[in-house]
């Protein structure tokens, strides 16, 4: 069985060519190889001639391949060729758009933060249509967060303290699609990441800011191991299952009755962290779901 490891050409991040090593050595108990191989290596083709194709710099296309890029539309024509894909493309879909991941895990009363989709806006900021936006604010209430749809490691996600600047950051971010949540004291700086293969729980770590209100490490968070709760396991499980995730890194946080509640689900969570803290391979519970997937569903 041959096996590929989809990452970004352009992004020449370490964490993603670490996850595709990972996978590559886990691989090696099953007898898989695995080639780690970059998306702009890989080139779809579509024509009036025949069906989608897909060309890249290999002689032999892979049985399967685990994606860990956004570039979906090439996760797609990978699909459309019988190349089953990891996670799915509508998978990742789903969560690289912030909206659509919080709209399909509402779908399935999964609890979130209460959340309020901004109204689509193109860029005329003389056209803003301030009343909408005040009553988001008055509906929230200050602070509150806003999040851009697409984005990573919290780069795109801001606390806002009033109405002033509310009015500033919108003007920033006009032509871009926006959603805005409450803002919960008891989760400020920190949050917990459970990470899910299948239908099981492979681990969980907590991630706690000293200096900022995200949690992300990328902006400096400490990192330790912990014991989900069995509504944690639960709530993750239903979560990665609510976006067609194979598996996810479900961010957890706190509502204000101590309960869990999903904050995003990350279809590729870097594994690293879990593994330094729990001594969890993700790497290896994936291989071993693909292979007894692919087992299951030869055809699929």
């Amino acid at each position: 069985m041959l096996g590929w490891v989809i990452y970004n050409g352009h992004l020449n991040s370490k964490k993603f060519i670490e996850f595709g090593q990972w996978i590559k050595f886990a691989a090696q108990t099953h007898k898989i190889d695995i080639e780690l191989v970059k998306n702009n290596d890989c080139y779809s083709v579509m024509d009036l001639d025949g069906p989608v194709v897909l060309h890249s710099y290999f002689s032999e296309l892979p049985d399967f391949v685990v994606f860990l890029d956004k570039d979906i539309a090439l996760a797609k024509q990978f699909q459309s060729i019988g190349v089953r894909v990891f996670n799915s493309p509508e998978a990742i879909d789903v969560c690289d758009n912030k909206i659509t991941m919080y709209q399909r895990l509402s779908e399935q009363n999964i609890a979130i933060p209460k959340t309020i989709i901004a109204p689509k806006t193109f860029f005329k900021p003389q056209n803003i249509e301030w009343k909408s936006f005040i009553r988001i604010g008055s509906i929230l209430n200050y602070p509150l967060i806003i999040k851009e749809a697409y984005g990573s490691y919290g780069d795109q996600v801001y606390l806002i303290q009033d109405e002033k600047e509310l009015k500033k950051k919108i003007e920033e971010l006009v032509h871009i699609p926006l959603l805005f949540q409450e803002y919960i004291s008891e989760n400020i700086g920190k949050d917990r990441r459970i990470y899910v293969v299948g239908d099981k729980v492979i681990g969980a770590i907590e991630r706690i800011s000293e200096k900022d209100f995200r949690a992300n490490v990328e902006l400096g968070s400490t990192v330790t191991a912990h014991v989900p709760s069995e509504k944690e396991i639960e709530l993750s499980i239903r979560a990665t299952k609510a976006v067609g995730a194979s598996f996810a890194g479900i961010d957890l946080l706190t509502n204000e009755k101590g309960e869990p509640i999903v904050c995003e689900v990350n279809t590729n969570a870097h594994i690293k962290n879990i593994y330094d803290c729990t001594g969890e391979n993700v790497a290896e519970h994936l291989i071993s779901f693909i292979v007894n997937d692919i087992e299951k569903n030869p055809k699929n």
